[in-house]
Protein backbone atom coordinates (compact mmCIF):
# COMPACT_ATOMS: atom_id res chain seq x y z
CA UNK A 1 0.00 0.00 0.00
CA UNK A 2 2.06 2.97 -1.17
CA UNK A 3 -0.46 5.76 -0.07
CA UNK A 4 -1.35 6.41 3.42
CA UNK A 5 -4.45 7.59 2.43
CA UNK A 6 -7.48 5.48 1.95
CA UNK A 7 -11.26 5.79 1.59
CA UNK A 8 -12.37 3.55 4.07
CA UNK A 9 -9.69 2.41 7.23
CA UNK A 10 -10.86 -0.98 8.66
CA UNK A 11 -9.62 -1.57 12.16
CA UNK A 12 -9.35 -5.31 13.22
CA UNK A 13 -8.85 -8.10 10.84
CA UNK A 14 -10.69 -11.11 12.87
CA UNK A 15 -14.67 -12.31 11.49
CA UNK A 16 -16.29 -8.63 11.58
CA UNK A 17 -12.99 -7.30 9.47
CA UNK A 18 -12.46 -9.53 6.86
CA UNK A 19 -16.08 -9.59 6.02
CA UNK A 20 -15.99 -6.17 5.85
CA UNK A 21 -13.19 -6.08 3.68
CA UNK A 22 -14.91 -8.50 1.50
CA UNK A 23 -18.38 -6.40 1.56
CA UNK A 24 -16.18 -3.52 0.27
CA UNK A 25 -14.27 -6.02 -2.42
CA UNK A 26 -18.09 -7.00 -3.75
CA UNK A 27 -20.50 -4.03 -3.07
CA UNK A 28 -17.60 -0.87 -3.82
CA UNK A 29 -14.91 -2.48 -5.85
CA UNK A 30 -13.85 1.48 -6.82
CA UNK A 31 -13.46 2.39 -2.75
CA UNK A 32 -9.74 1.96 -1.53
CA UNK A 33 -9.21 0.42 1.85
CA UNK A 34 -7.04 -0.85 4.32
CA UNK A 35 -7.33 -3.12 7.76
CA UNK A 36 -5.50 -2.44 10.97
CA UNK A 37 -4.66 -5.37 13.15
CA UNK A 38 -3.04 -5.06 16.23
CA UNK A 39 -2.02 -8.88 16.16
CA UNK A 40 0.46 -10.66 13.66
CA UNK A 41 -2.62 -12.86 12.50
CA UNK A 42 -5.81 -12.98 10.56
CA UNK A 43 -8.77 -14.27 13.14
CA UNK A 44 -9.44 -12.41 15.77
CA UNK A 45 -10.98 -14.53 18.17
CA UNK A 46 -10.38 -17.69 16.61
CA UNK A 47 -6.35 -17.25 16.26
CA UNK A 48 -6.24 -15.73 19.80
CA UNK A 49 -8.15 -18.79 21.88
CA UNK A 50 -6.57 -22.05 21.74
CA UNK A 51 -7.34 -23.76 24.73
CA UNK A 52 -8.79 -27.20 24.82
CA UNK A 53 -11.98 -27.70 23.03
CA UNK A 54 -12.34 -24.29 21.77
CA UNK A 55 -15.78 -24.36 18.94
CA UNK A 56 -18.05 -22.07 18.26
CA UNK A 57 -21.31 -21.20 20.17
CA UNK A 58 -23.71 -20.60 17.40
CA UNK A 59 -24.13 -22.66 14.40
CA UNK A 60 -21.64 -22.41 11.19
CA UNK A 61 -24.81 -21.69 8.78
CA UNK A 62 -25.14 -18.25 11.00
CA UNK A 63 -22.02 -17.39 12.17
CA UNK A 64 -20.34 -17.94 8.49
CA UNK A 65 -20.30 -15.73 6.05
CA UNK A 66 -23.95 -14.56 3.99
CA UNK A 67 -21.69 -15.19 1.10
CA UNK A 68 -19.44 -17.61 1.65
CA UNK A 69 -21.06 -21.25 2.16
CA UNK A 70 -20.26 -23.35 4.89
CA UNK A 71 -19.32 -26.39 3.35
CA UNK A 72 -17.48 -28.25 6.56
CA UNK A 73 -19.41 -31.06 8.11
CA UNK A 74 -20.21 -29.85 11.21
CA UNK A 75 -22.45 -27.16 11.93
CA UNK A 76 -21.06 -26.69 15.29
CA UNK A 77 -17.70 -26.27 14.74
CA UNK A 78 -14.18 -26.27 16.07
CA UNK A 79 -12.24 -23.28 16.14
CA UNK A 80 -8.98 -24.22 13.47
CA UNK A 81 -12.04 -24.65 11.30
CA UNK A 82 -13.25 -21.61 12.10
CA UNK A 83 -9.87 -20.05 12.23
CA UNK A 84 -9.29 -21.25 8.49
CA UNK A 85 -12.91 -20.26 7.31
CA UNK A 86 -11.75 -17.20 8.01
CA UNK A 87 -8.24 -16.88 6.38
CA UNK A 88 -9.66 -19.20 3.14
CA UNK A 89 -12.36 -16.25 2.83
CA UNK A 90 -9.37 -12.94 2.87
CA UNK A 91 -7.57 -14.99 0.59
CA UNK A 92 -10.68 -15.87 -1.69
CA UNK A 93 -10.97 -11.85 -1.97
CA UNK A 94 -7.43 -10.65 -1.96
CA UNK A 95 -7.71 -9.15 1.60
CA UNK A 96 -4.36 -10.19 2.58
CA UNK A 97 -2.44 -7.77 1.02
CA UNK A 98 -4.29 -5.15 2.10
CA UNK A 99 -3.96 -5.82 6.47
CA UNK A 100 -1.22 -4.28 8.16
CA UNK A 101 -0.17 -6.59 11.32
CA UNK A 102 0.94 -5.37 14.59
CA UNK A 103 -0.55 -1.69 14.18
CA UNK A 104 -2.73 -0.75 17.14
CA UNK A 105 -4.88 1.59 17.00
CA UNK A 106 -4.91 4.45 19.68
CA UNK A 107 -6.64 7.42 18.27
CA UNK A 108 -8.55 8.77 15.46
CA UNK A 109 -9.17 12.88 15.02
CA UNK A 110 -12.54 13.94 12.62
CA UNK A 111 -11.65 17.69 11.05
CA UNK A 112 -15.07 18.46 9.91
CA UNK A 113 -13.11 20.82 6.90
CA UNK A 114 -11.44 18.41 4.97
CA UNK A 115 -14.20 16.08 6.17
CA UNK A 116 -11.46 13.14 6.86
CA UNK A 117 -10.22 10.89 10.24
CA UNK A 118 -6.52 11.15 11.09
CA UNK A 119 -5.57 7.82 12.51
CA UNK A 120 -2.72 7.29 14.61
CA UNK A 121 -1.59 3.90 15.70
CA UNK A 122 1.47 2.07 16.89
CA UNK A 123 3.33 -0.73 15.53
CA UNK A 124 3.00 -3.47 18.54
CA UNK A 125 7.12 -4.97 16.78
CA UNK A 126 8.90 -1.72 16.91
CA UNK A 127 6.78 1.01 18.97
CA UNK A 128 6.91 2.94 15.55
CA UNK A 129 4.00 5.56 15.17
CA UNK A 130 2.38 5.92 11.90
CA UNK A 131 -0.33 8.14 11.38
CA UNK A 132 -2.85 7.22 7.84
CA UNK A 133 -5.91 9.31 7.22
CA UNK A 134 -9.50 8.00 5.55
CA UNK A 135 -12.89 9.12 4.73
CA UNK A 136 -14.27 6.76 6.55
CA UNK A 137 -13.73 4.72 10.02
CA UNK A 138 -15.28 1.48 10.42
CA UNK A 139 -14.03 -0.21 13.84
CA UNK A 140 -14.36 -3.96 14.04
CA UNK A 141 -12.47 -4.72 16.96
CA UNK A 142 -15.07 -6.87 19.03
CA UNK A 143 -15.69 -5.63 22.82
CA UNK A 144 -13.47 -7.42 24.87
CA UNK A 145 -9.54 -7.11 25.75
CA UNK A 146 -7.44 -9.47 23.70
CA UNK A 147 -4.55 -8.89 26.32
CA UNK A 148 -6.30 -9.58 29.08
CA UNK A 149 -9.37 -11.93 30.84
CA UNK A 150 -10.95 -11.35 33.86
CA UNK A 151 -9.86 -12.79 36.72
CA UNK A 152 -11.94 -12.10 40.09
CA UNK A 153 -9.72 -11.94 43.46
CA UNK A 154 -9.16 -15.24 44.53
CA UNK A 155 -8.09 -15.81 48.14
CA UNK A 156 -5.33 -18.39 49.01
CA UNK A 157 -4.24 -17.50 45.50
CA UNK A 158 -0.16 -17.26 46.58
CA UNK A 159 -0.45 -20.18 48.93
CA UNK A 160 -1.78 -22.34 45.66
CA UNK A 161 0.81 -24.94 44.71
CA UNK A 162 -0.88 -26.15 41.48
CA UNK A 163 -1.02 -24.55 37.68
CA UNK A 164 -3.16 -21.45 37.66
CA UNK A 165 -4.26 -20.54 33.99
CA UNK A 166 -6.85 -18.70 32.15
CA UNK A 167 -8.18 -19.86 29.02
CA UNK A 168 -7.48 -16.53 27.01
CA UNK A 169 -3.67 -17.24 27.34
CA UNK A 170 -3.90 -21.16 27.34
CA UNK A 171 -0.15 -22.06 27.97
CA UNK A 172 0.71 -24.00 24.92
CA UNK A 173 3.37 -26.74 27.30
CA UNK A 174 0.15 -27.21 29.41
CA UNK A 175 -0.26 -31.23 29.77
CA UNK A 176 -3.11 -31.56 31.82
CA UNK A 177 -3.21 -35.53 31.03
CA UNK A 178 -3.77 -37.69 34.43
CA UNK A 179 -4.41 -34.14 36.22
CA UNK A 180 -7.62 -33.09 38.61
CA UNK A 181 -8.30 -29.96 37.14
CA UNK A 182 -11.32 -27.74 38.42
CA UNK A 183 -12.71 -25.27 36.29
CA UNK A 184 -13.77 -22.28 37.77
CA UNK A 185 -17.36 -20.52 35.96
CA UNK A 186 -20.52 -21.52 34.77
CA UNK A 187 -20.18 -19.68 30.71
CA UNK A 188 -19.61 -21.26 27.18
CA UNK A 189 -15.90 -21.17 27.85
CA UNK A 190 -15.95 -23.38 31.10
CA UNK A 191 -19.09 -25.58 29.27
CA UNK A 192 -16.70 -25.60 26.44
CA UNK A 193 -13.52 -26.77 28.19
CA UNK A 194 -14.54 -29.25 30.93
CA UNK A 195 -15.61 -31.95 28.39
CA UNK A 196 -12.74 -31.53 26.30
CA UNK A 197 -10.24 -31.89 29.48
CA UNK A 198 -12.38 -34.94 30.82
CA UNK A 199 -11.17 -36.41 27.91
CA UNK A 200 -7.74 -36.95 29.23
CA UNK A 201 -7.61 -35.73 32.63
CA UNK A 202 -7.93 -37.83 35.91
CA UNK A 203 -10.85 -35.67 36.61
CA UNK A 204 -12.73 -32.53 35.76
CA UNK A 205 -14.70 -30.57 38.13
CA UNK A 206 -16.79 -26.96 36.92
CA UNK A 207 -17.60 -25.33 40.41
CA UNK A 208 -19.67 -22.24 39.57
CA UNK A 209 -21.15 -20.15 42.11
CA UNK A 210 -24.52 -20.18 40.44
CA UNK A 211 -25.46 -22.49 37.16
CA UNK A 212 -26.15 -21.38 33.58
CA UNK A 213 -28.78 -23.02 31.17
CA UNK A 214 -27.18 -25.92 28.73
CA UNK A 215 -28.78 -26.53 25.78
CA UNK A 216 -27.56 -29.98 24.34
CA UNK A 217 -27.34 -29.51 20.15
CA UNK A 218 -26.72 -31.81 17.19
CA UNK A 219 -23.17 -31.00 16.26
CA UNK A 220 -24.30 -31.61 12.68
CA UNK A 221 -26.96 -30.32 11.03
CA UNK A 222 -29.78 -33.10 9.41
CA UNK A 223 -31.56 -30.46 6.86
CA UNK A 224 -28.48 -29.26 5.61
CA UNK A 225 -26.37 -32.68 5.28
CA UNK A 226 -29.98 -33.37 3.51
CA UNK A 227 -29.71 -30.61 1.05
CA UNK A 228 -26.49 -30.36 0.27
CA UNK A 229 -26.50 -34.52 -0.88
CA UNK A 230 -29.35 -32.88 -3.59
CA UNK A 231 -28.61 -29.09 -4.37
CA UNK A 232 -24.94 -27.06 -4.88
CA UNK A 233 -23.81 -25.55 -1.72
CA UNK A 234 -24.50 -22.19 -2.98
CA UNK A 235 -28.42 -22.97 -3.21
CA UNK A 236 -28.45 -25.22 -0.07
CA UNK A 237 -26.48 -22.54 2.14
CA UNK A 238 -29.26 -19.86 2.39
CA UNK A 239 -31.98 -22.68 3.24
CA UNK A 240 -30.17 -24.18 6.03
CA UNK A 241 -29.11 -20.30 7.26
CA UNK A 242 -32.82 -18.81 7.17
CA UNK A 243 -34.09 -21.93 9.11
CA UNK A 244 -31.36 -21.46 11.70
CA UNK A 245 -32.38 -18.31 11.88
CA UNK A 246 -36.12 -18.63 12.11
CA UNK A 247 -35.16 -21.61 15.09
CA UNK A 248 -33.04 -19.49 17.13
CA UNK A 249 -35.26 -16.33 16.67
CA UNK A 250 -38.49 -18.74 17.51
CA UNK A 251 -36.38 -19.77 20.86
CA UNK A 252 -35.68 -16.22 21.65
CA UNK A 253 -39.47 -14.58 21.83
CA UNK A 254 -40.70 -17.60 23.27
CA UNK A 255 -38.55 -17.11 26.29
CA UNK A 256 -39.48 -13.78 26.53
CA UNK A 257 -43.02 -14.49 26.17
CA UNK A 258 -42.70 -17.36 28.33
CA UNK A 259 -39.84 -18.26 30.44
CA UNK A 260 -41.57 -20.60 32.63
CA UNK A 261 -42.40 -22.58 29.56
CA UNK A 262 -38.81 -22.62 28.67
CA UNK A 263 -37.00 -23.24 31.96
CA UNK A 264 -39.28 -26.07 32.58
CA UNK A 265 -38.31 -27.62 28.79
CA UNK A 266 -34.66 -27.04 29.29
CA UNK A 267 -35.01 -28.55 33.13
CA UNK A 268 -36.42 -31.62 31.16
CA UNK A 269 -33.81 -31.77 28.50
CA UNK A 270 -30.94 -31.61 30.76
CA UNK A 271 -32.75 -34.01 33.25
CA UNK A 272 -32.77 -36.89 30.53
CA UNK A 273 -29.39 -36.66 29.88
CA UNK A 274 -28.03 -37.16 33.80
CA UNK A 275 -28.05 -39.44 35.87
CA UNK A 276 -31.57 -40.60 37.23
CA UNK A 277 -31.58 -38.91 41.22
CA UNK A 278 -29.57 -35.99 39.88
CA UNK A 279 -29.76 -32.54 41.60
CA UNK A 280 -30.59 -30.93 38.01
CA UNK A 281 -32.12 -27.73 40.14
CA UNK A 282 -29.17 -27.18 41.91
CA UNK A 283 -26.54 -27.41 39.53
CA UNK A 284 -28.32 -27.03 36.39
CA UNK A 285 -31.72 -24.86 37.29
CA UNK A 286 -30.45 -21.13 37.27
CA UNK A 287 -32.84 -18.03 39.45
CA UNK A 288 -33.16 -16.05 35.91
CA UNK A 289 -35.00 -16.68 33.11
CA UNK A 290 -33.75 -18.18 29.97
CA UNK A 291 -31.77 -15.07 27.62
CA UNK A 292 -31.34 -12.78 30.48
CA UNK A 293 -27.80 -14.56 29.42
CA UNK A 294 -26.88 -16.53 26.60
CA UNK A 295 -28.01 -20.11 26.80
CA UNK A 296 -24.59 -22.37 26.49
CA UNK A 297 -24.78 -24.70 24.01
CA UNK A 298 -22.95 -28.36 24.61
CA UNK A 299 -22.66 -30.07 20.82
CA UNK A 300 -24.17 -33.68 20.93
CA UNK A 301 -24.78 -33.03 24.87
CA UNK A 302 -20.63 -33.48 25.61
CA UNK A 303 -21.18 -32.38 29.10
CA UNK A 304 -24.17 -34.26 30.08
CA UNK A 305 -22.08 -37.39 28.81
CA UNK A 306 -18.76 -36.58 30.82
CA UNK A 307 -21.20 -35.83 33.95
CA UNK A 308 -23.15 -38.94 33.23
CA UNK A 309 -19.89 -41.13 32.55
CA UNK A 310 -18.15 -40.14 36.02
CA UNK A 311 -15.70 -38.22 34.18
CA UNK A 312 -16.29 -34.54 35.37
CA UNK A 313 -19.01 -33.05 38.07
CA UNK A 314 -20.33 -30.21 38.67
CA UNK A 315 -20.00 -28.89 42.31
CA UNK A 316 -22.15 -25.07 42.89
CA UNK A 317 -20.56 -23.37 45.90
CA UNK A 318 -18.37 -20.48 46.35
CA UNK A 319 -14.52 -20.67 47.32
CA UNK A 320 -13.58 -19.56 50.74
CA UNK A 321 -9.59 -20.08 49.92
CA UNK A 322 -7.19 -21.28 47.43
CA UNK A 323 -5.12 -24.24 49.49
CA UNK A 324 -1.76 -25.82 48.58
CA UNK A 325 -3.34 -28.90 46.99
CA UNK A 326 -6.58 -27.16 45.24
CA UNK A 327 -9.75 -25.41 46.76
CA UNK A 328 -11.58 -24.81 49.87
CA UNK A 329 -15.24 -23.98 49.71
CA UNK A 330 -17.35 -22.00 51.82
CA UNK A 331 -19.35 -24.91 52.61
CA UNK A 332 -16.34 -26.49 54.12
CA UNK A 333 -15.39 -29.10 51.12
CA UNK A 334 -12.52 -29.34 49.52
CA UNK A 335 -11.90 -30.00 45.90
CA UNK A 336 -8.29 -31.42 45.05
CA UNK A 337 -6.95 -29.71 41.69
CA UNK A 338 -3.48 -29.75 40.33
CA UNK A 339 -4.71 -27.44 37.54
CA UNK A 340 -7.35 -24.72 38.26
CA UNK A 341 -8.72 -22.49 35.01
CA UNK A 342 -9.85 -19.49 35.61
CA UNK A 343 -12.91 -19.85 33.14
CA UNK A 344 -14.23 -16.52 34.68
CA UNK A 345 -14.77 -13.91 31.77
CA UNK A 346 -13.98 -11.48 29.67
CA UNK A 347 -13.11 -7.84 30.39
CA UNK A 348 -14.94 -5.73 28.01
CA UNK A 349 -12.82 -2.55 25.69
CA UNK A 350 -15.25 -0.46 23.71
CA UNK A 351 -13.97 0.11 20.06
CA UNK A 352 -10.43 -2.00 21.17
CA UNK A 353 -9.47 0.93 23.20
CA UNK A 354 -9.39 3.54 20.52
CA UNK A 355 -9.82 6.98 21.58
CA UNK A 356 -12.21 8.78 19.08
CA UNK A 357 -11.94 13.39 19.14
CA UNK A 358 -13.95 15.20 16.60
CA UNK A 359 -13.16 18.57 15.64
CA UNK A 360 -10.66 18.61 18.87
CA UNK A 361 -13.09 17.41 21.52
CA UNK A 362 -12.48 13.42 22.78
CA UNK A 363 -16.14 11.61 22.35
CA UNK A 364 -17.42 10.62 25.62
CA UNK A 365 -18.59 7.34 24.64
CA UNK A 366 -20.69 6.42 27.06
CA UNK A 367 -22.51 9.90 26.53
CA UNK A 368 -23.71 9.07 22.78
CA UNK A 369 -26.69 7.49 21.27
CA UNK A 370 -26.26 4.12 19.14
CA UNK A 371 -28.08 4.88 15.37
CA UNK A 372 -29.53 1.55 14.26
CA UNK A 373 -26.91 -0.87 16.41
CA UNK A 374 -23.73 0.43 14.47
CA UNK A 375 -23.57 4.30 14.24
CA UNK A 376 -22.52 6.76 17.25
CA UNK A 377 -24.42 10.02 17.39
CA UNK A 378 -22.55 13.21 16.79
CA UNK A 379 -19.61 10.94 15.74
CA UNK A 380 -19.57 11.52 11.29
CA UNK A 381 -18.36 9.13 8.87
CA UNK A 382 -17.47 6.26 11.33
CA UNK A 383 -19.40 3.10 11.90
CA UNK A 384 -18.48 -0.09 14.76
CA UNK A 385 -19.73 -4.03 14.68
CA UNK A 386 -21.38 -5.30 17.24
CA UNK A 387 -23.08 -8.28 17.05
CA UNK A 388 -25.79 -10.33 18.38
CA UNK A 389 -26.10 -11.25 21.15
CA UNK A 390 -29.59 -13.57 21.23
CA UNK A 391 -28.25 -15.08 17.60
CA UNK A 392 -24.81 -15.60 15.62
CA UNK A 393 -22.58 -12.33 15.69
CA UNK A 394 -21.78 -12.28 11.86
CA UNK A 395 -25.64 -11.97 10.97
CA UNK A 396 -25.32 -8.72 12.62
CA UNK A 397 -22.04 -8.13 11.00
CA UNK A 398 -23.11 -8.79 7.59
CA UNK A 399 -25.73 -6.27 8.01
CA UNK A 400 -24.00 -3.29 9.21
CA UNK A 401 -21.18 -4.31 6.80
CA UNK A 402 -23.86 -4.19 3.96
CA UNK A 403 -25.30 -0.67 5.45
CA UNK A 404 -21.98 0.85 5.45
CA UNK A 405 -21.81 -0.24 1.82
CA UNK A 406 -25.14 1.10 0.84
CA UNK A 407 -23.69 4.55 2.54
CA UNK A 408 -21.00 4.87 0.89
CA UNK A 409 -23.07 4.53 -2.88
CA UNK A 410 -25.26 7.12 -1.60
CA UNK A 411 -22.85 9.64 -0.82
CA UNK A 412 -21.19 9.46 -4.26
CA UNK A 413 -24.70 9.29 -5.71
CA UNK A 414 -25.68 12.42 -4.09
CA UNK A 415 -22.48 14.29 -3.89
CA UNK A 416 -22.18 14.02 -0.04
CA UNK A 417 -18.98 13.84 1.89
CA UNK A 418 -19.83 12.98 5.60
CA UNK A 419 -22.93 11.37 7.05
CA UNK A 420 -23.76 12.16 11.04
CA UNK A 421 -25.98 10.48 13.31
CA UNK A 422 -28.22 12.19 15.76
CA UNK A 423 -29.50 11.99 19.33
CA UNK A 424 -33.21 11.33 19.79
CA UNK A 425 -34.89 14.21 21.27
CA UNK A 426 -35.94 12.35 23.94
CA UNK A 427 -33.81 11.90 26.86
CA UNK A 428 -35.59 8.35 27.05
CA UNK A 429 -32.22 5.34 26.54
CA UNK A 430 -31.31 1.86 27.43
CA UNK A 431 -28.50 -0.44 27.46
CA UNK A 432 -26.92 -1.25 24.09
CA UNK A 433 -26.03 -4.71 24.93
CA UNK A 434 -29.97 -6.45 26.38
CA UNK A 435 -27.91 -8.88 28.92
CA UNK A 436 -27.67 -9.43 32.79
CA UNK A 437 -23.87 -11.51 32.44
CA UNK A 438 -21.50 -10.26 34.61
CA UNK A 439 -19.21 -8.99 32.30
CA UNK A 440 -21.22 -7.21 30.24
CA UNK A 441 -22.35 -5.50 33.53
CA UNK A 442 -19.35 -4.63 34.81
CA UNK A 443 -18.84 -2.63 31.65
CA UNK A 444 -22.41 -0.97 30.88
CA UNK A 445 -21.63 2.52 31.63
CA UNK A 446 -18.34 2.40 29.16
CA UNK A 447 -20.81 1.43 25.79
CA UNK A 448 -22.81 3.99 23.82
CA UNK A 449 -26.71 3.70 25.59
CA UNK A 450 -29.58 2.89 22.82
CA UNK A 451 -32.67 4.76 22.02
CA UNK A 452 -36.59 3.27 22.57
CA UNK A 453 -37.80 3.10 19.33
CA UNK A 454 -35.97 3.34 15.92
CA UNK A 455 -33.67 4.64 14.18
CA UNK A 456 -31.70 4.54 17.12
CA UNK A 457 -33.41 1.09 18.92
CA UNK A 458 -32.55 -2.79 17.13
CA UNK A 459 -34.70 -5.44 18.37
CA UNK A 460 -32.46 -8.19 18.45
CA UNK A 461 -34.60 -9.62 15.37
CA UNK A 462 -32.58 -10.62 12.14
CA UNK A 463 -35.50 -10.47 9.91
CA UNK A 464 -36.48 -7.40 10.91
CA UNK A 465 -32.84 -6.06 10.45
CA UNK A 466 -32.99 -7.46 7.15
CA UNK A 467 -35.86 -5.45 6.17
CA UNK A 468 -34.53 -2.21 7.84
CA UNK A 469 -30.44 -2.16 7.07
CA UNK A 470 -30.71 -4.14 3.41
CA UNK A 471 -34.24 -2.39 2.32
CA UNK A 472 -34.62 0.52 4.91
CA UNK A 473 -34.36 4.33 3.78
CA UNK A 474 -30.59 5.64 4.22
CA UNK A 475 -31.99 9.24 5.12
CA UNK A 476 -34.54 9.55 8.10
CA UNK A 477 -34.46 11.51 11.13
CA UNK A 478 -31.38 9.76 12.89
CA UNK A 479 -29.14 11.22 10.14
CA UNK A 480 -27.50 14.40 8.81
CA UNK A 481 -25.66 14.43 5.49
CA UNK A 482 -23.79 17.32 4.71
CA UNK A 483 -20.26 18.19 2.60
CA UNK A 484 -16.80 19.49 4.56
CA UNK A 485 -17.89 22.81 4.43
CA UNK A 486 -21.20 22.38 6.07
CA UNK A 487 -22.41 23.88 9.22
CA UNK A 488 -21.56 21.50 12.13
CA UNK A 489 -24.45 19.06 13.60
CA UNK A 490 -25.88 18.78 17.15
CA UNK A 491 -22.90 19.34 19.54
CA UNK A 492 -21.29 15.64 20.38
CA UNK A 493 -20.91 14.72 24.00
CA UNK A 494 -17.46 15.38 24.59
CA UNK A 495 -14.99 15.90 27.49
CA UNK A 496 -11.87 18.24 26.97
CA UNK A 497 -9.37 16.03 25.00
CA UNK A 498 -6.63 14.55 27.05
CA UNK A 499 -2.72 15.50 26.47
CA UNK A 500 -0.95 13.13 25.35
Amino acid sequence: MASDHVDVLIVGAGLSGVGAACHLRRDCPDKTYAVLEARDAVGGTWDLFRYPGIRSDSDMFTLGYSFKPWTAPKAIADGATIREYVRETAREYDVQRHIRFRHRVLRADWDSGTARWTVHAQRTDTAETVVLTCSFLFACTGYYRYDEGYTPALPGVDAYGGRLVHPQHWPEDLDHSGRRVVVIGSGATAVTLVPALAERAAHVTMLQRSPTYVLARPSRDRLADALRRWLPAAAAYPVARWKNVLLSTATFQLSRRAPGLVKRLLRRAAAGRLPVGYDVDRHFAPRYDPWDQRLCVAPDGDLFTAVREGRASVVTDTIDTLTAHGVRLTSGAQVPADIVVTATGLNLLALGGLTLCVDGAEVDLASTVAYKGMMVSGVPNFALTLGYTNASWTLKADLVAGYVCRLLRHLDRTGQQVVTPLSPDDDARVPLIDLRSSYVLRSLDALPRQGVRAPWRLHQNYARDVLLMRHGRLTDEGVRFSRATAPAPRPVPTRPAARR
